[in-house]
């Protein structure tokens, strides 16, 4: 039974035992069927890695097999000016970016951490797409489906930096949030690169030392002259309030502010990756999921206003429902915020209202 990372999962694989979390929590049942929503919960979940059955025969749907109606958002964003100037931007600023990280890698204790030059690429980036929502939505376009480090780590810096600035953060805080998000990740540098990108089989030990990534970034950062909030958040960005989370299992009153919020982005940024079977993931799916499964989760302010804003951002956005029909969100549910008034025709549909029917798309 081979153990695949959770990013190399594709609809159709089955389960080959039952999944739990770090603290026994069950996720999915042995036997079942994977389908896009049970491997975005692996993702939120912090499953690195199940178990499948080795016959298990997976469907593997490039994004040009969507339909149409699904893409129209996604194809409008990628076909603007804006889009393709960001884009290239990006890939600049992740190429820069791996240059200062080895060089944080070979620093001596004591040493500095120029986070005036970390920041410099983001800000340029953050130029580009003043709004918040155009940001998220330049990310979900340009990435493929098992983004490097390097790009992921951008990627959170980016919400972090747009999430804090939501959360009311002054803006000294703001940058020194925004270089926790580039940094969280960069124990992933000291995992072997043939244990991080290994395609199929993964051992029990490689599975072990993947979880290790948090512990090899604090040690990487401890004895540099950088802020204590950013050296935490590499710690403790998979740490959870309810004490389900790892290295240490910390409950919400000892874990530090700052991974509170790139814990989120974190997961936010890899429930929205594009996959190799499809384009990026509604944003409304992914609320849903934070709604019913994360609450507990995270600090109830800052989960709450992240989705808050994300939501909102969508006010007048044209929407497909899963029944097929077109309409547009005219008021968000701020007790159901997956689950907002659409307006359809010459009637208005509540979703909090209509079991079973969600936002299937943003057209």
């Amino acid at each position: 039974m081979p153990r695949i990372l959770t990013q190399k999962l594709v609809p159709g694989m089955v389960v080959a035992e039952d999944v739990y979390t770090y603290n026994n929590q069950l996720v999915l049942l042995k036997d079942t069927e994977l389908t896009d929503k049970a491997i975005t919960k692996l993702e939120f979940y912090s499953i690195l890695s199940i178990r499948i059955k080795g016959d298990s025969a997976p469907v593997s749907e490039s994004a040009e097999d969507v339909p149409p109606e699904e893409m129209s958002y996604s194809q409008r964003i990628k076909a603007s000016p804006e889009f393709k100037e960001f884009k290239q931007s990006f890939e600049n600023s992740v190429d820069d970016f791996r240059g200062q990280v080895n060089g944080i890698l070979t620093a001596s204790p004591g040493n500095s951490v120029d986070t005036d030059a970390l920041l410099d690429n983001t800000n340029s980036l953050i130029s580009k797409a003043p709004s918040g929502l155009h940001i998220f939505d330049m990310l979900h376009n340009m990435r493929s489906y098992d983004d490097p480090t390097y790009t992921h780590c951008l990627n959170v810096a980016l919400i972090c930096h747009v999430f804090a600035t939501w959360l009311g953060f002054p803006d000294r805080d703001v940058d020194a949030i925004t270089v926790a998000g580039l940094l969280h990740d960069i124990g992933k540098l000291k995992i072997p690169s043939s244990i991080l990108d290994k395609p199929a089989k993964l051992t029990e030990d490689e599975y072990q030392i993947i979880k290790t990534h948090t512990v090899e970034g604090y040690n990487l950062l401890k004895d540099l002259n950088i802020d204590d909030h950013i050296k935490n958040a590499a710690l403790m960005h998979h740490e959870r309030c309810d004490g389900s989370g790892y290295p240490l299992g910390l409950t919400s009153d000892r874990i530090d502010t700052y991974a509170k919020i790139v814990s989120i982005a974190d997961v936010y940024d890899a429930m929205t990756s594009a996959r190799v079977y499809r384009g990026p993931l509604c944003p409304f799916k992914v609320i849903s999921i934070f709604e019913s499964e994360g609450l507990q989760k995270y600090d109830s302010e800052y989960i709450l206003t992240f989705l808050e804003y994300v939501v909102n951002s969508y006010v007048n956005n044209r929407v497909l429902l899963s029944n097929g029909l077109v309409g547009d969100i005219v008021l968000i549910n701020k007790m159901d915020l997956s689950h907002p008034m659409v307006h359809c025709g010459s009637h208005y549909i509540d979703l909090s209202h209509e079991h079973g029917l969600y936002v299937e798309a943003i057209l």
